[in-house]
């Protein structure tokens, strides 16, 4: 069987979660828009309640839920949403494509952007986010935890220096919720992208948490929609409701919150096991990102004089990839570990994702598959023995 090692790009969808939403794919299949006979009300009950299983997890109220088609559209009406001509944003090099490009696009029409450096880990500075700051700045948006390195920003730190200037902050936490605790209060950031299909929910849903609470040093944000119609979402996200997926992005989260302590210290340990294994087999093998301030499931290495272009086509039975799964297509080396100083490196770099469904006989499987691919290939290895798969398959 082919070992999964990519839950950064997608986790699989959980059986339970699955079982959740099949009564709104079947019978149940009313338009919660429809206030008028108890099909509509059935699906409206069921949005209501996933609402408030998704804003209790990351410590909102439901009413400060917006759902969405997933973290990209939630980073865009984050963005977009905001900022005007004139207006100033600060973003990190190290930003998914979803803010990156947003950022871009705002630019051409004539929001000023700034891109902060970041570390040799991947981390942005709270010292060089207030140097950065000016007077007509309007929006920080900063990930959390980064889909290729895993590494963790000092969110905290980092909107408590944008509130110190009353500026709003927004993180895309896309990669964070179900992988560790995720509270908008602990944070204290003012807008929130998240995305079920990271945490073993359903594709094509999402959400924008939206601050309504008032606090010191703090606006309240008032976002302009993008989508306009039927006034859905407050009317900030018109159109009709996915209550299949909206029930199972509630589902998806709830469990996630319920098993994070277990999960976090099993898969960490696999992810270090894989890593060991790797260390062992290939000499000189780098990690990437942040040695502890990073997600328990992500892995990224780096392989001396191996081209990642070869090497993953090497591995046809175990699915790990470059970086991130947006920029798959782009054979340039990552622009992640180029930020952070990595630029001979990145073209031999490897993302290894675990989650929940991992096992330790595929860690071992992999790091077997992935010494012989690179000896093969020219890499100096202290090559895996011959029953190496079999000894690896029992551990």
């Amino acid at each position: 069987m082919p070992i999964y090692l990519d839950n950064n790009a997608t986790t699989p969808l959980d059986e339970r979660v699955l079982e959740a939403m099949l009564p709104y794919l079947k019978e149940d299949f009313g338009n919660p828009s429809s206030a008028t006979h108890a099909f509509g009300w059935t699906a409206g009950a069921a949005v209501d309640l996933a609402r408030e299983e998704v804003a209790a997890v990351v410590g909102a109220m439901p009413e400060e839920i917006l759902f969405t088609s997933g973290a990209t559209e939630s980073d865009n009406l984050a963005l977009s949403g905001l900022l005007r001509p004139g207006h100033h944003l600060i973003i990190a090099a190290t930003e998914h494509e979803a803010v990156l490009e947003t950022a871009h696009y705002l630019e051409r029409g004539g929001v000023r952007v700034t891109v902060l450096p970041v570390d040799a880990y991947g981390v942005v500075s709270p010292d060089a986010l207030r140097e950065a700051i000016r007077p007509e700045t309007t929006l920080v948006s900063i990930m959390l935890a980064n889909n290729e390195t895993g590494t963790l920003n000092l969110v905290r730190e980092l909107a408590e220096v944008s509130h110190e200037f009353c500026i709003p902050f927004h993180t895309d936490a896309a990669q964070a919720l179900g992988k560790i605790p995720v509270d908008v209060e602990e944070l204290g950031v003012d807008l929130m992208s998240l995305s079920a299909h990271k945490c073993y929910g359903p594709k094509g849903i999402g959400a924008l948490y939206v601050r309504r609470r008032q606090a010191p040093g703090i606006q309240r944000v008032y976002l302009v929609p993008l989508l306009h119609g039927g006034g859905q979402e407050r009317g900030l996200r018109s159109g009709t409701l996915n209550v299949p997926g909206i029930v199972g992005f509630g589902r998806a989260a709830g469990l996630g919150a319920a098993a994070l302590s277990e999960e976090v210290t099993r898969i960490s340990d696999l992810r270090d096991t894989l890593f060991e294994r790797l260390r062992a087999d290939i000499p000189g093998v780098r990690l990437n990102g942040h040695p502890t301030e990073r997600l328990p499931g992500t892995l990224n290495v780096s392989f001396p004089g191996i081209d990642v272009g070869e090497l993953l086509p090497a591995l046809p039975d175990v699915a790990v990839s470059a970086g991130s799964a947006c920029s798959s297509l782009n054979s340039e080396p990552s622009r992640v570990l180029k930020a952070m100083g990595l630029e001979n490196g990145a073209a031999s770099s490897v993302r290894f994702s675990l989650g929940r469904f991992t096992t330790l006989d595929e860690v071992g499987r992999a790091a077997v598959l992935v010494a012989r691919a690179a000896g093969e290939l020219g890499a100096s290895v202290a090559q895996p023995s011959v029953d190496g798969l079999e000894r690896a398959s029992q551990t």
